[in-house]
């Protein structure tokens, strides 16, 4: 590999920005692509699009021969607003499926290592957190502590920065009352249609352990079709 492209490729890497190096076969030709290039005129468009998404190499067939595919992208992120039942239920899950997760929540009387352990637990204001580890397209993000001094921050953030999936819990009258709030800020309404609120897949969940499987699968949906394929 020539040495300005392994650069490129490790400095996307410490950024946790997707690329994929295109290898053309046999001549070993090579070029990186980012999932944040423009690349909707290269031929191979929709390889890049599905690869990005299902994270996986492989070898493709054009009209001038086979390429490889090597597609680098960080591990996904889950980022959980608030330490309570649902997040005891979530964590677990989460990890499972391969998701770094990380809860955040000021409040000391939910925010204990005897609910949380491992090091999953941030017990500090998202604001602080986030700073010393901001958000990006590879994070989701789910709210759950119904408390707007809490949620708001990182919701937005979330927004702002393209997560792949934002989830926030309260019912739709709740709901309304944000969006004014998030209007005021300035945030524009068509981006906090992205949202997923009433948070989680609608399959009638109700204990922490369902509304938990709920959020999972819109997680997994959104990181795996794109974001609001799974709302």
């Amino acid at each position: 590999m020539d040495l300005s492209l392994l650069k490129e490729l490790n400095e996307a890497r410490t950024g946790r920005r997707a690329t994929i190096v295109v290898t053309e076969m046999p001549g070993g030709a090579q070029r990186l692509v980012r999932q944040s290039d423009d690349f909707s005129a290269d031929a191979l468009a929709g390889d890049f699009d599905r690869r990005f998404r299902s994270g996986k190499s492989g070898m493709v067939t054009t009209g001038t021969g086979e390429v490889f595919l090597n597609v680098s992208v960080p591990a996904p992120r889950l980022v959980i607003i608030g330490a309570v039942h649902i997040s005891q239920a979530l964590v677990p899950m989460a990890a499972i499926a391969g998701l770094d997760v990380t809860v955040i929540d000021p409040r000391t009387a939910f925010a204990t290592e005897a609910r949380f352990p491992e090091g999953t637990l941030k017990a500090e204001w998202p604001e602080d957190v986030l700073r010393e580890t901001p958000l990006d397209t590879f994070t989701a993000v789910a709210a759950v502590t119904h408390d707007p001094k809490i949620d708001d921050y990182p919701l937005i953030e979330a927004l702002r920065t393209g997560c792949f999936y934002v989830g926030a819990l309260g019912s739709r009258k709740t709901h309304g009352k944000r969006l004014e709030r998030f209007a005021e800020t300035g945030l524009d309404p068509s981006v906090c249609g992205r949202i997923d609120a009433p948070i989680g897949l609608d399959i009638g969940a109700a204990s922490p352990e369902e509304i938990a499987v709920a959020v999972l699968g819109s997680v997994i949906g959104a990181l795996r079709k794109g974001p609001g394929a799974a709302a």
